[in-house]
């Protein structure tokens, strides 16, 4: 594949990403049949695609996103205090700083014991759908999906609690392939909405 063509198909799943809310995977599906391309049309990298995110939100949202982005981060934030025994961390768009009001919250936490962080919702009268998603390795995750009101942004928000054993902690905080780190505890959180209390750039 070129790669004039890998910016096309990434930058048409960038539009879809910020317009839509889509997750990146079925984004870049989504670009290639929108683009009449072949199935077997190769697929631009996670990199290349959040690169090309950035370049749409900072044309087409500039003027909205940076709030957007503070809202959600401040209801991650509550959900890691409530969830704090289970060692949440913040992943994801959320965490990275290329999500929009349309964007789902990905908590990950890191427990001792499977069923400890659902007996949690459950003696919370939490309404949540268990699913079971990718996880980080490629292998499968128990995600504990609800729905939370965002009171800055006035609406629904997807939160998603992916359950790992406390093991997977060790390796979880390994750099990326841009040298960043993945996913965040509270106080990393807590120190990025302390950063962007003044206006965004």
């Amino acid at each position: 594949m070129t790669s004039d063509l890998s910016a096309e198909i990434a930058q048409a799943t960038a539009r879809i990403v910020v317009e839509e809310g889509m997750e990146w995977g079925p984004a870049k599906r989504r670009a290639v049949r929108d683009m009449g391309l072949s199935a077997r049309t190769p697929l631009p990298g996670n990199d290349e695609v959040e690169d090309a995110v950035r370049e749409y939100i900072a044309l087409f949202c500039a003027d909205t996103q940076p709030r957007e982005l503070r809202a959600l981060r401040q209801l991650a934030l509550v959900w890691m205090e409530r969830m704090a025994a289970f060692r949440p961390h913040l992943a994801g768009a959320v965490w990275h700083g290329t999500a929009t009001r349309l964007s789902d919250i990905y908590l990950q936490l890191f427990c001792d014991d499977s069923k400890s962080a659902e007996i949690a919702l459950i003696d919370h009268h939490v309404d949540y759908e268990p699913r079971t998603v990718t996880g980080f390795h490629g292998e499968s995750v128990e995600a504990l999906s609800l729905g939370s009101k965002s009171p800055e942004l006035n609406e629904m928000i997807g939160v998603h609690l992916l359950v790992y054993d406390l093991d997977d902690l060790r390796g979880a905080l390994k750099p990326d392939s841009k040298g960043r780190t993945p996913r965040g505890d509270i106080t990393a959180v807590r120190r990025l909405l302390q950063d962007t209390e003044t206006p965004a750039p």
